[in-house]
């Protein structure tokens, strides 16, 4: 009893000189908040109350084409960058797991044999053999928290890696979606292209009976000519766009290109492709949603959690420790009449003088801190600013597409009256040409913009980091 009471003793002593040896870590403040929450968006002033459930991600069939929702689901199951994103994950929790291990106790087991040869103490030889077991255990007392800050900050760092996952697989499904739609519009523009070639066909064979019966003069015909070749030119540039945007959509789904069966399936044409409705009144708390701003606020709790065990670094560090074992000089005496050996104590190690060195890493950890907190409030400001422009774009381009529409219809009316003055003589070709331009340039002004206001969509998701409908919505 009066040998454990010494041990008390000693543990006391050492841990006051260990109290005693240390000073609190001083590091700077973090930076003063400068970061205000808009109470509505720019675009859209009023505010609506959040919906009873929470928002789901917008289902890609709302644009009423399964090929664009199969798409999508094939690029985050076989993408490269999302399924190297997720292989992260396992890393981050093997790193809470080594963490965690710190604060738990440590065994191990020793087996000793030898033999050994010396001289006696009559100068002759002797030879020994020796046979050892022995248990070790350990533990460290986490009195100060230091352990345990050190383990949720691993924890905080794999939410980090789990929201950039998140960002990654949200990044892949709306370029995948953009890139679908962007296909689609310039299928429309080439069999746009290839419909006003046939036409031009027709204005260039008129133009010729004109001029060799002698209507009309050889400038006509060589402008029909060009008007013709123009056109023809426009075929093989959509082709070539058409390609690009195939092997895009190819790496993105996780296929190779030119293999087969790695061609991108069709849907509905762009006209039937549906623009999803906005609900007046976006809510601004969707944005925490968004990926990138859950990891900036990971970042700063695992920022937090490692500033705390950095300071706990100056205090001090209480180990216990117990060992017992066997000890014999043959395996007969291992077996039946060992020797048995023990002990037990402690230590209580503290810092003194480290020349500035843990106040060193403790400031670099707190610049850290501030770095994270300055690197949220940019990732929320920046989450307005796309939220905004991407209410702004489906906004804007819904209105254009309207004013392109009428544009479009008088550019085709002008085109008919033309054509019936110059087929009758009334006219010169230069007239209907001028009308040829400008129906054309209308109708591909149209085609560009259905394509346009179906992207903004899908650019509004991946503002949002996600959709805007709830569930209960949908069921409606």
């Amino acid at each position: 009893m009066r040998r454990w009471r010494c041990l008390a003793r000693c543990f006391a002593i050492c841990g006051a000189i260990g109290l005693a040896a240390c000073s609190p870590i001083k590091t700077a403040p973090p930076p003063a908040a400068t970061l205000e929450i808009p109470a509505a968006y720019r675009t859209h002033g009023e505010q609506a109350a959040v919906p009873a459930n929470a928002p789901e991600t917008i289902f890609w069939g709302d644009f009423g084409d399964p090929v664009l929702a199969d798409l999508v689901r094939q690029a985050l199951a076989r993408n490269g960058d999302v399924r190297l994103a997720l292989s992260r994950l396992q890393e981050f929790q093997s790193r809470i797991q080594l963490a965690d291990s710190a604060g738990q106790p440590a065994l191990n087991a020793t087996i000793a044999p030898g033999r050994a040869r010396a001289i006696g103490a009559f100068g002759t030889p002797v030879e020994a053999t020796s046979l050892g077991g022995n248990l070790q255990a350990s533990y460290e007392l986490d009195l100060f928290g230091r352990l345990a800050n050190a383990t949720e900050a691993a924890r905080a760092d794999l939410r980090t890696q789990q929201a950039l996952a998140a960002a990654t697989a949200l990044s892949v499904a709306a370029n995948t979606a953009s890139g679908y739609l962007n296909l689609r519009g310039l299928d429309a523009q080439l069999a746009l292209a290839r419909a006003t070639l046939v036409s031009r066909e027709r204005s260039l064979a008129l133009a010729k009976r004109q001029f060799e019966v002698g209507y009309s003069s050889r400038l006509d015909w060589a402008q029909a000519q060009a008007e013709y070749h123009v056109t023809a030119a426009a075929v093989p540039q959509l082709e070539r766009s058409i390609a690009q945007q195939e092997s895009a959509l190819a790496v993105l789904t996780g296929a190779s290109v030119g293999a087969a069966g790695a061609a991108i399936a069709r849907g509905a044409v762009l006209d039937q492709l549906a623009a999803p409705a906005i609900d007046a009144g976006l809510p601004s708390n969707l944005l925490r949603r968004r990926p990138d701003i859950v990891q900036a606020e990971q970042a700063v709790a695992a920022a937090d959690a490692s500033l705390a065990a950095a300071r706990d670094q100056m205090l001090p560090t209480i180990r216990l420790n117990a060992s017992t074992g066997l000890q014999a000089y043959s395996l007969t005496q291992l077996l039946n009449a060992a020797y048995l050996l023990w002990s037990v104590g402690g230590s209580v190690l503290a810092p003194v003088f480290d020349g500035g060195r843990l106040q060193a890493q403790a400031e670099i950890v707190a610049s850290n801190r501030d770095r994270a907190i300055l690197g949220y409030e940019t990732a929320v400001r920046n989450a307005f600013a796309d939220t905004d422009n991407a209410l702004s774009a489906v906004r804007k381009l819904d209105a254009q597409l309207q004013e392109t529409v009428l544009r479009q219809q008088a550019a085709a009316e002008v085109l008919r009256v033309a054509h019936n003055r110059y087929a009758n003589g009334y006219a010169s070709y230069l007239e209907e040409l001028d009308a040829q331009r400008s129906a054309f340039a209308a109708d591909q002004a149209v085609l560009q913009l259905r394509a346009a206001v179906l992207t903004a969509r899908v650019d509004l998701f991946r503002a949002l980091g996600g959709g805007w409908r709830s569930t209960l919505q949908r069921r409606q």
